[in-house]
């Protein structure tokens, strides 16, 4: 099966799953939060990546260990060995029977089923792409950054033909990306007020007429480090999923991450937005 992200995301709006749907019992990062997400009407996954001391890819987000294993220390230290022997906690902080993901693992069980967003992935470049292609899964995983010129040549030296979106809070960075030798799909972007140029119509239209995608995140991250004007899951379930999601869904905005998957779903559904 052959993945097209632009093909796609012209048939209706997609739907990203930040770390899968997680919650009660089931942790983030894991194959059973990814396959919730799926089940729940995402079209793609994000994917942590980190590395133990022993070299073993793992599915996790760096620097969580207290918060999500009751651990503290860093997994980077320790050998996979000791480390598959860890079991995530659940949201009252009591052990799950859920433990740490590889990446290989979670690329085979997914593979040809969804997209792919491997977050992470320039702290160990060589190593990831080399397990994305050995899996033949280059067209399934999408790649970002942002566009410092040391990212960007990561990019152009081990993942050029991954498609490749640039996180960008200005018009001019994507300029620079854009002048790289690389699989250029779109643009994420980040903005604090929804007057922000790079939330108007106008720019996205200009996107779109470049046969680029634009991708916005209505998680909520940190409530301090706003990410897309206050149109955010929050706002949506506690009450206005028009100010929260309808309104990115009618700026134009082809990809959105979310922290809730089936509440945007079937919000969107029912409104008649996603299919495109």
């Amino acid at each position: 099966m052959k993945f097209d992200l632009r093909d796609a995301a012209s048939k209706r709006l997609l739907l990203v799953a930040h770390r899968g749907i997680w919650g009660g019992n089931i942790p983030c990062n894991t194959i059973p939060a990814y396959k919730t997400a799926l089940a729940q009407g995402a079209d793609m996954i994000e994917i942590d990546v980190d590395r133990t001391a022993d070299g073993k890819l793992i599915v996790f987000h760096p620097g969580m260990e207290r918060a999500f294993l009751g651990f503290n220390d860093s997994l980077r230290r320790h050998n996979w060995d000791f480390v598959k022997q860890l079991r995530y906690q659940n949201i009252d902080n009591v052990p799950t029977q859920f433990g740490i993901e590889t990446l290989d693992d979670v690329l085979e069980e997914f593979k040809g089923k969804c997209f792919i967003n491997v977050d992470k992935f320039w702290e160990r470049p060589k190593e990831i792409s080399d397990v994305i292609r050995s899996h033949g899964m280059t067209d399934q995983v999408l790649v970002k950054t942002g566009v410092q010129d040391k990212y960007l040549d990561i990019v152009e030296e081990f993942c050029a033909d991954m498609p490749y979106m640039a996180i960008v809070k200005s018009e001019t960075e994507i300029a620079v990306a854009r002048k790289r030798k690389i699989n250029y799909v779109g643009t994420e972007v980040l903005f604090e007020k929804d007057t922000d140029p790079l939330a108007s119509p106008e720019f996205i239209e200009a996107q779109h007429l470049q046969d680029l995608l634009v991708w916005c995140n209505t998680i909520v991250y940190n409530y301090r480090r706003v990410l897309s004007g206050g149109h955010n899951d929050d706002t949506a379930v506690l009450g206005d999923p028009e100010k929260g999601w309808g309104w990115v869904a009618d700026r134009g905005f082809d990809l959105i991450q979310t922290d809730r998957v089936l509440e945007l779903a079937l919000f969107l559904e029912k409104t008649g937005r996603r299919p495109r």
